[in-house]
């Protein structure tokens, strides 16, 4: 723990809890994650076309899924104006997706590595907020709690984070330790990253957009280890799909917080799951897109990956950078081929993969 005066800070990140040794299953998940590092350097040498493909998905694919987790959502035609054309927000919600894009912008566009100390976390709140709220950037002034809706029970506090008062000292003894710890290479960088993205979010230091800040962080830390999957792979919504994990997690790792005597193990590992999950996906894409293939190569195996029926839409919820004149164009080669058939017509028209012979 760390003092201040008369009180002290639990953090979770600390030189002890790496002393014990890994857990077998968290070995193994950073083996795969390691192997998969060593391995990214030469998928982005090859198939530019793709990897320009898949940058463009992942940040808008980014960007949707950090707000939509936090219940910021737009119309699905504004999405791509917004990420990728830079479209004037007309509301808050906007406001919150282009200030998200914006931070992604700052973290793949810079050319030396940013401090990780309190002024880059608030840099990267006030940009995910978008500017225009009052506390963009700002740290929470009121006590704030973790609130679940049950169902029988109503609201219930489910995690009472660091007080407001002790929240900059909180964030100044976590940035400081981290800084520390890497220096000394005292653990493995990403289970230093991990745990300092799950210490973020139980000092929970903002009254809004913590999660998105913790979603940015984690792509920050793992940008400056070499991890570069996020650029091409969106971990974001990797998080979303799996976020009854991610909650029950959280939950179970932040007990005994404020104590200093809360499991970190299961985080870990989740947190490790997403990042060789991201890269599955994104060794996956490489290989198998043909030369010069492009969005074209891509849309083509997101379609002949569905199961059941589908329409359009689900193509386009899927694969919001490629345009919807793309998409036609490719289900259009697909049904001549033979490879899928339509069923229905306009709205109610849907489509379904022939299975092989």
């Amino acid at each position: 723990m760390t003092r201040r005066g008369s009180k002290s800070i639990a953090l979770t990140l600390r030189p002890d809890i790496f002393t014990a040794g890994l857990p077998v299953s968290t070995g193994w998940l950073l083996a795969d994650c390691m192997e998969f590092r060593g391995k990214q350097e030469l998928w982005t040498q090859r198939k530019p076309e793709v990897l320009d493909a898949l940058r463009q998905q992942a940040v808008v694919q980014s960007v949707e899924s950090s707000n939509r987790i936090e219940g910021v959502v737009v119309a699905p035609e504004r999405l791509r104006p917004l990420v990728l054309d830079h479209a004037r927000p007309r509301d808050r919600s906007e406001e919150e997706l282009s200030g998200y894009r914006r931070a992604l912008d700052w973290i793949f566009s810079r050319k030396t590595s940013a401090p990780m100390d309190v002024r880059t976390i608030l840099h990267l709140h006030r940009l995910a907020q978008g500017g225009a709220s009052g506390d963009a950037g700002v740290l929470k002034k009121k006590d704030n709690e973790i609130i679940e809706l049950r169902p029988r029970e109503g609201r219930v506090v489910r995690f009472r984070p660091s007080p407001a008062k002790t929240t900059p000292a909180a964030l100044r003894a976590l940035c400081s330790r981290y800084h520390d710890m890497t220096e000394q290479s005292a653990a493995p960088p990403l289970l230093l990253a991990a745990t300092f993205v799950f210490d973020f979010l139980c000092i929970h230091p903002f009254r809004d957009g913590n999660g998105r800040v913790s979603r940015l962080l984690t792509t920050l830390l793992l940008q400056q280890h070499g991890f570069t999957v996020a650029r091409f792979v969106s971990l974001e919504r990797l998080v979303e799909e799996t976020r009854h994990d991610y909650y029950r997690v959280l939950g179970l790792c932040s007990k005994r917080w404020d104590e200093g005597r809360n499991e970190i193990v299961p985080w870990w590992n989740y947190f490790l799951t997403i990042v060789r999950r991201g890269y599955a996906e994104f060794a996956a894409t490489v290989e198998q897109a043909e030369p010069h293939g492009g969005k074209t190569d891509m849309a083509r195996q997101t379609i002949l990956a569905q199961i059941g029926s589908f329409t359009l839409a689900d193509i386009r919820a899927q694969m919001p950078a490629v345009s919807s004149q793309l998409l036609k164009k490719v289900l259009t080669a697909l049904k001549r081929d033979g490879h899928i058939r339509l069923a229905g017509r306009g709205r109610s028209a849907r489509w379904e993969v022939v299975a092989a012979k």
